[in-house]
């Protein structure tokens, strides 16, 4: 059940780039929240938020509310981060937020730490000026975004969905901008389907080639069939659907042995009309004209989405031009979100945060302004929905 609200309503908000921070600080690699949802929880009940922990397995997921009303406003996001990688390849400890030249660099500063800050900022700062204000305001957070993203924020909204709590409303606080804070806003994100290929021949000898069969030559012709298709003209404003080929790998790392097997993995970022029944299809065809013997593994990673404009997204552009004054561009761009498991017909949704040039590199980094700029522009999302 839901945890009550703090009586301690009235505290105050702590500052965004605090708060970006302490949760760097937190070596919350995924799917492992390392303490993050405890320290976002402290400040939010202290707020009147109810907290609702809805773990599966090892990811932990949380939703907090204020409010118990229609119409429900909620934002989205995740406490996990990707590792750091080689830590000599950092300026400075990825886990040990520093700030130089008004940039705050660590491991999540851009992905999402800093958007998960300015949500709760703007969130305790809404509900403390508008106490009694329509409907409801939440968020739902996970530790199970960067990993296998199954029983994180997917696990959620079916909860929410199952007991007919969904949100009308969504703001997925994703790295999203390109160079500054609301140039760019995602409003759908393209499908991606994932085939890993298991090709037989026949082992040998590489001085007596009529007694093998060498995988690689066999793959060659089918390859570039799979690379000079196209594979169907998406519709605005989605971009075209696109295969890349990921890993190929063969032999037994000596000069005088013919493989006798080949493996290759290649994804499909695809969108509407183009269907992953239609994608499996063509790969299959391709393959069996060549004569391969061959198995295919597929995984669907993701369904494309597509959020239709409405109140939310008139409310973030008026917002940004407020804050900013910055155009801003409509976006389906990048990779997958958890944005995916929660858009739906009967919720808007977009995704709006931080530029995102130095996620998931070493010294990813978020400026402090960006920082306090995207406080204001959820405060003010707020408020023209809610107040």
């Amino acid at each position: 059940m839901p945890s009550p609200p703090s009586k301690a309503s009235a505290a105050s908000s702590p500052d965004a780039t605090k708060l970006t921070e302490d949760l760097i600080r937190l070596r919350s690699v995924t799917p492992d929240d390392a303490g993050c949802r405890e320290l976002l929880a402290e400040h939010l009940c202290a707020h009147g938020f109810t907290r609702e922990d809805l773990d599966r397995g090892e990811v932990s997921n949380v939703w907090f509310r204020h409010g118990e009303g229609e119409p429900l406003f909620a934002f989205s996001g995740h406490m996990d981060v990707v590792p750091p990688g080689p830590e000599d390849e950092w300026d400075t400890p990825p886990f040990t937020p520093t700030t130089r030249d008004g940039v705050l660099y660590g491991r999540g500063a851009a992905d999402m730490k800093s958007g998960v800050a300015a949500m709760t900022v703007a969130c305790m700062r809404f509900v403390s000026e508008q106490p009694q204000h329509a409907g409801s305001c939440a968020f739902m957070l996970t530790s199970d975004e960067e990993g296998d993203a199954v029983d994180g924020t997917r696990r959620i909204i079916e909860q929410l969905r199952a007991r007919g709590d969904a949100p009308r409303w969504c703001v997925v606080g994703e790295p999203s901008a390109d160079k500054q804070v609301g140039d760019t806003i995602r409003i759908g994100r393209r499908g991606s389907l994932t085939a890993a290929l298991s090709l037989h021949g026949v082992q040998g000898h590489v001085a007596y080639p009529d007694k093998a069969r060498n995988p690689i030559h066999m793959l060659a012709p089918a390859l570039n069939a799979l690379c000079a298709r196209e594979w169907g003209q998406s519709e605005e404003p989605f971009p075209p659907t696109g295969l890349q080929i990921v890993d190929i790998r063969a032999g037994v790392g000596v000069d005088n042995v013919i493989p006798g097997d080949l493996s290759m993995r290649f994804n499909f970022r695809y969108a509407p009309p183009v269907t992953a029944d239609r994608l499996r299809q063509g790969v299959a065809q391709i393959l069996d004209d060549a004569g391969l013997d061959y198995e295919l593994d597929w995984t669907h990673g993701a369904e494309p989405f597509l959020s239709k404009g409405g109140d939310l997204l008139d409310a973030a552009r008026a917002a940004i031009g407020e804050v900013s004054g910055c155009e801003t561009v409509l976006s389906t761009g990048g990779g997958t979100s958890d944005g995916r498991f929660i858009a739906s017909p009967d919720c808007e949704l977009i995704e709006l945060g931080v530029p995102n040039a130095t996620i998931h590199k070493a010294n990813e980094c978020v400026r402090l302004d960006d920082i306090k700029d995207l406080v204001e522009i959820y405060l003010k999302i707020l408020r023209r929905l809610l107040a």
